[in-house]
């Protein structure tokens, strides 16, 4: 447990440090390492300022536009986070089948049926074997469609 605490306790001195451009990447991890923890702790609020630090110098960070679409879904702010998750699949090239299905997800929540039966197809192009899509988001989705 020690270790744990020493290990929190330097990330919350490199989060208070100046950013620089030589340690960009480590400052990045950083962040992202206390932010996953205020996360787990419920403490949006303080992740949420460490992800718009990352942001701030990395737009394309996925991860902390992932982890702002977390926090938005936790807070059911659901428009919020369908739009957090979709800069986070942009910038994983479309291509990370978890935050296709989290973003389709949100749009089912947000009522975008049309948008989350978009990002289910695009995801089972690629994972045709991906879990509960189908079940949880796709099929969902089109049954609001019907009229």
């Amino acid at each position: 447990s020690s270790g744990i605490n020493a290990e929190y306790g330097q990330l919350k001195r490199i989060a208070k440090m100046q950013w620089n451009p030589i340690d960009a990447e480590e400052f990045e991890k950083a962040w992202l390492l206390l932010a996953d923890i205020y996360i787990i702790n419920s403490k949006y609020d303080m992740a949420q300022d460490l992800i718009k630090k990352c942001l701030k110098h990395n737009q394309a960070c996925f991860k902390g536009w992932e982890y702002m679409g977390y926090v938005n879904e936790k807070e059911a702010s659901y428009k919020d986070a369908a739009m957090n998750y979709e800069k986070a699949w942009q910038y994983s090239t479309f291509s990370n089948p978890t935050i296709g299905f989290k973003l389709a997800f949100n749009y089912l929540k947000a009522k975008r049926f049309i948008d989350a039966i978009d990002v289910c197809h695009k995801v089972l192009h690629h994972h045709p074997n991906y879990p509960k899509i189908k079940k949880e988001i796709l099929d969902k989705a089109r049954s609001n469609i019907r009229v």
